[in-house]
């Protein structure tokens, strides 16, 4: 249906862009990615409204458990937010002064940032330019004597090369953290992401597969590492026992650690444990619309799709095409003129002031991160999407890039 409603509405090129005055494709802007919540998510969190426990109660516990169990991890400890959550699985990988963590450019600031606030140094290793994760052979050429940590990213939702990757790691005794903010609910190998890599983190931010407004979680098979990553999130305070040095009551705690206010909320549980439900029928939503963007999109010379390798299955977070011979920012503005809501995911973290300020990293260290850079344009893709939305994105990229194809200038 959506390729006969694009032959019959949509291939008109005579039309003037929106940009240059014609009529946009849709009369709303949609946006690149958006939250479902329903009346079930509602009633959830009303419930606990309603409740006894708003914060630090029982939902969080069986949020955490629920997403341990589908991950087949041992631990799973939930956080205010994805980016929380990256810098206690620095803290708990031992992340200091001194100690550098080889991770990706391509990638948002929170992945590199969350070193730095454990004030580790991050170290930029380029990318594949098929899948746009880090590449193992660059990860080889960065490793110094300070090297003690790999943060690579499913970017995307797709899977980076974890054995590979996992190999370089127990060759050199590292520890690896794997951002998979993307990717809960993908697959490598037939194991879902998440119990895999030393530590894993996930997101749920509204754009994420599944929210909980703000937050986030890391996973891990090791008791060690978990018992880190709870007392960072409680100001490094602990009331357990066994862990304290005394005990002078019931009412006494002791702080061990300088750590966070990181916690998250029983009202934000509520709404993950709802969401949680969805999971996988939202993943397969989101399949759905990347196989009909792909068949759409497949032939058309100036576009590069997405590549899935044949080992992994992505949660697709991100629909990221690649322009080639095409002025990316005419592209951009024109989409937006027709109320497609396209970004850019990412900039490369380096590019950035503050990196460029404190670490003056030369462009053309990364070649494929940066010729990514240059091409890339994401789509809007979510769960929500209506067949109309799913039509409208692909009329608006045909038409647009159709004219710049003819009219580069």
């Amino acid at each position: 249906m959506v390729l006969n409603r694009r032959n019959k509405l949509g291939m008109n090129m005579s039309e003037s862009l929106a940009i240059h005055g014609g009529s946009p494709v849709r009369k709303k802007l949609l946006p690149y990615g958006q939250q479902w919540i329903d009346e079930y998510d509602i009633k959830s969190v009303v419930d606990v409204l309603e409740g006894d426990w708003i914060t630090q109660g029982p939902k969080i516990n069986e949020f955490e458990k629920k997403i341990a169990s589908y991950c087949n991890a041992n631990y799973a400890i939930a956080y205010s937010s994805g980016t929380a959550a990256l810098h206690a699985a620095c803290f708990a990988a031992g992340v200091t002064k001194g100690v550098e963590v080889i991770t990706t450019p391509i990638t948002f600031a929170a992945s590199s940032n969350a070193v730095l606030y454990c004030n580790g140094t991050p170290v930029f290793a380029d990318i594949q330019l098929d899948t746009i994760n880090i590449d193992p052979v660059e990860i080889k050429k960065k490793i110094s004597r300070k090297t003690k940590v790999i943060l690579p990213v499913d970017f995307a939702g797709h899977p980076y090369d974890l054995d590979e990757i996992q190999e370089i790691a127990e060759e050199k005794d590292f520890i690896v953290i794997e951002d998979a903010a993307h990717a809960i609910g993908s697959e490598y190998k037939g194991k879902k992401i998440g119990a895999i890599s030393d530590l894993t983190v996930f997101s749920f931010h509204p754009v994420k597969t599944i929210t909980t407004g703000e937050g986030g979680m890391v996973l891990t098979n090791n008791e060690n590492y978990a018992k880190k990553l709870q007392l960072f999130r409680t100001h490094g305070i602990t009331k357990k026992p066994e862990e304290m040095i005394k005990n002078e009551g019931n009412w006494y705690y002791e702080m061990h650690e300088l750590g966070f206010n990181y916690r998250i909320t029983d009202l934000q549980c509520a709404l993950g444990i709802s969401q949680f439900t969805k999971l996988d029928s939202f993943i397969r939503k989101r399949r759905e619309i990347v196989k009909t963007y792909n068949e759409a999109f497949t032939n058309i010379e100036n576009i590069i799709i997405p590549h899935e390798k044949p080992d992994v299955i992505s949660a697709y977070h991100l629909y990221v095409i690649q322009l080639k011979n095409i002025n990316r920012k005419k592209v951009f503005d024109a989409l937006r003129a027709e109320n497609i809501g396209v970004n850019v995911h990412y900039i490369p973290v380096y590019y950035h002031p503050y990196y460029q300020k404190n670490f003056r990293i030369n462009k053309g260290s990364c070649k494929n991160a940066e010729l990514y850079y240059e091409r890339a344009l994401t789509l809007p893709l979510f769960p929500k999407m209506a067949e109309k939305d799913i039509e409208d994105v692909i009329i608006a990229v045909r038409k647009v890039i159709e004219y710049y194809s003819r009219s580069p200038n």
